[in-house]
């Protein structure tokens, strides 16, 4: 649910814009449309899909555009060209009651500043977008119990009467967040929501949403200017510039492969073994099935000039691995099959990036299994695989650099 669809979007700010545009659209750059014409260049021809149940990050610096695109989705900010379709719905045709229906229904958002009513207890300001609605008493009520579950699921019980003048920065965020997700709309647009914060709070926000994510799965749209916040949050990233979107991909792909000297730029500080996953560097590794033979197991071995064999049960997952010291001793003393002869494995996850599975490594002689999140063995990871591919990164970022 809240799949949002948006197709060559612009949008031109001044007296004329439908006159500025078609200068945009023969490639009148944003400094030369403002000189010549008065008009400045908010959205430049954006195309972008929000798949459902994932959270996607608009990132750019200051006047990249990002934060001019999110209110396009609830129409704050009217578009001067193009399409944008919300689960199926073109959103730019609804006038009225249906739009301000739409956005009740559909999203919610949360900003950087809060948004907070000062006059408002913690539990109404959660509650707001609940009693707009109307309703009888009973359903007012009914919204108190709605707002006091967000408000524990933040983290915030025993705040309820609380004024946000009351609360730190970090908490009053929390409010903005348990009061965007008590209407349970499908999707949440977020502009800037963390970054007013104190680093420490930041992070803490971002491992709530990060928690919150995994059990409501919303369609997010996050907008920030930190690309560590975005590597960390987004499941896809748009990167913008002037208006335009420069790159869309994973933060693997845009890491790996930038595809403009901008990108690029933007992204060389970052430390890739934060990012790289132990599914993106895996290697391929010797497979028995608990029923096998040594000698059958050794035979595998040997073709793939390999010296461990990861030993897996009839379903795919893993349940040790043999060594081929082990494998030969076995053989010697008539043992019938591998599983009697399985050592303990570290394991990682496919999902997992490189920082967190390198210790794994440390006085293990045996390589780290790569898993999949139904325990089914996806490949290894050897302690020489996870430096060669961090050395490499920095290799290419110097190289890049001269």
């Amino acid at each position: 649910m809240g799949q949002i669809q948006i197709s060559n979007v612009f949008k031109i700010f001044g007296p004329k814009p439908h006159n500025a545009i078609e200068l945009v659209r023969r490639g009148v750059s944003k400094d030369d449309l403002l000189n010549e014409t008065g008009h400045t260049i908010g959205v430049q021809d954006v195309t972008l899909t929000v798949e459902p149940g994932q959270c996607t990050v608009v990132m750019g610096l200051s006047g990249s555009g990002k934060s001019t695109l999110i209110r396009h989705i609830n129409r704050l900010i009217e578009p001067t060209a193009g399409e944008i379709i919300v689960e199926g719905q073109d959103i730019l045709a609804l006038k009225g009651r249906e739009l301000e229906d739409f956005r009740r229904r559909m999203m919610s958002m949360v900003f950087q500043r809060f948004g907070l009513f000062p006059h408002k207890t913690v539990i109404d300001n959660v509650a707001y977008g609940l009693d707009i609605k109307g309703g009888s008493r009973a359903e007012k009520r009914a919204n108190r119990e709605t707002a006091r579950h967000w408000i524990g699921q933040v983290g915030l019980t025993g705040y309820e009467d609380q004024f946000p003048s009351q609360l730190s920065g970090g908490m009053q965020q929390r409010v903005g967040l348990a009061r965007a997700l008590a209407t349970d709309a499908d999707i949440l647009l977020m502009d800037e929501a963390f970054s007013a914060l104190d680093p420490l709070i930041r992070r803490e926000m971002q491992d709530q949403l990060i928690e919150l994510q995994d059990t409501l799965h919303k369609t997010i749209v996050f907008i920030t200017h930190d690309l560590d916040e975005a590597l960390r949050l987004g499941d896809t990233i748009a990167i913008m510039k002037d208006g335009a979107i420069e790159q869309i991909g994973t933060g693997e792909e845009i890491l790996q492969r930038p595809q403009t000297e901008y990108v690029r730029r933007f992204v060389e500080d970052v430390n890739r073994g934060r990012v790289l996953t132990a599914g993106t560097v895996k290697l391929e590794c010797a497979i028995a099935k608990v029923d096998a033979t040594p000698g059958e197991a050794l035979r595998q071995l040997g073709e793939g000039g390999l010296r461990v064999t990861y030993v897996v049960d009839a379903d795919g997952r893993l349940v040790g691995a043999v060594t081929a010291a082990s494998l030969r001793r076995g053989q010697r003393d008539n043992v019938g099959t591998v599983d009697s002869l399985v050592e303990n494995v570290p394991t990682a996850t496919e999902d997992m990036v490189l920082e967190e599975v390198l210790p794994m490594t440390v006085g293990e002689d045996i390589p780290v299994a790569v898993l999949n999140d139904a325990g089914e063995l996806r490949g290894i990871l050897p302690k020489d695989t996870i430096i060669r591919a961090l050395a490499e990164e920095a290799q290419l970022t110097a190289e890049a650099e001269r």
